[in-house]
């Protein structure tokens, strides 16, 4: 049983990655209803929490159906890291989770995120700091490296779980690959082998079949999967990596039936979420996944990304069902 702290997540878990623009409650709750095991927010800023802004604020809402569900949120400040964690807190989180691997300049470059790989002894000193400031348990999730001459995420592992981490979710690229080239889970064996790890590590990075996702579990020994890029548009992949692991077998992919229906619960949550109008644009990067190898749908998606009333885009969404109903899917 793998376990964080005391949250119970089963043998293998497979947890849904904070992902910017991505994991919000709405598109949290279909991952859930899928079958992922752990879901986390998108990350949040401790300087914007700190300074009441209102888009680092909403981020913290959660709901008791998404449990175990952790906060992520990122900085390079120790006093704003400290007193954003008790905010975070006070939200009642199952965990709390800190950035150290978002790779994005804007971030990096302030040293936070993936910026404090760079810093390993500052990483350690606002991890510490965080760790002692709250009764929640506190994970990580970082890069093996700034860049492939300076990978050294055995170490930090060690170093991190030594100051009183409770999880490690390992991203297997550095942060000057971004999302680039092949996800090296050789490290994350390499961390795993240690043994002197006793926390469990969680492999993040290509996953996106539930071949992969046993091949990795078989070859590299995480304690569980974490999925981020595989799940947008597809919230099954959760669902049908169970199933293999469980029987051996594929599941069919969803029909067009099952996209449409995923896609208008997504709409209808994020206008409930997010009013009519920020629910209306902030849907919009999410159409083309969810409509992803239909052929001639683009007249469809360009409907989809332009149309500004809720009722016109479900319309759509009826004719996108009623063309393509019947038709044999690609995954």
């Amino acid at each position: 049983m793998v376990k964080i702290g005391n949250i119970e997540l089963g043998e293998f878990p497979l947890l849904l990655a904070p992902m910017e623009d991505v994991s919000d409650p709405p598109f949290r709750k279909l991952c859930k209803e899928q079958g992922a095991d752990m879901v986390y927010t998108e990350f949040i800023s401790a300087d914007g929490l700190v300074h009441d802004a209102i888009k680092s604020l909403k981020k913290l809402e959660i709901f008791d159906y998404e449990r175990p569900i952790g906060i992520q949120y990122f900085g390079g400040q120790l006093e704003n890291m400290i007193e954003a964690a008790e905010i975070i807190e006070a939200k009642n989180p199952d965990v709390i989770d800190i950035n150290f691997g978002c790779p994005v300049a804007k971030v990096a470059c302030r040293m936070a995120g993936a910026g404090l790989l760079r810093d390993i002894p500052q990483m350690i000193r606002l991890t510490e700091a965080v760790v002692k400031s709250t009764n929640r348990p506190v994970t990580v999730k970082t890069r093996l490296g700034w860049d492939a001459g300076t990978i050294n995420i055995v170490e930090v592992a060690e170093r991190l779980q030594d100051v009183g981490i409770q999880a490690l979710s390992i991203h297997a690229r550095t942060r000057v690959q971004m999302y680039k080239g092949e996800a090296d889970w050789t490290w994350i064996a390499k961390v795993k082998e240690n043994p002197r790890l006793h926390i469990p590590i969680f492999g993040n990075g290509d996953v996106d079949t539930p071949q992969r996702a046993l091949e990795y579990r078989r070859r590299f020994g995480a304690d569980g999967i974490m999925i981020g890029r595989a799940s947008i548009g597809y919230p099954w992949i959760f669902r049908e990596i169970k199933h293999y692991f469980a029987t051996g077998d594929l599941l069919p992919p969803p029909d067009i039936q099952e996209r449409v229906r995923a896609a208008r619960q997504h709409l209808t949550d994020s206008l409930a979420w997010k009013g009519v109008k920020l629910g209306v644009l902030e849907m919009r990067r999410h159409y083309a996944p969810y409509l992803r190898d239909l052929p001639n749908v683009k007249p469809y998606r360009a409907r989809l990304v332009t149309e500004m009333e809720p009722e016109v885009l479900f319309g759509i969404l009826d004719e996108v069902e009623a063309v393509y109903s019947g038709m044999e899917l690609a995954v």
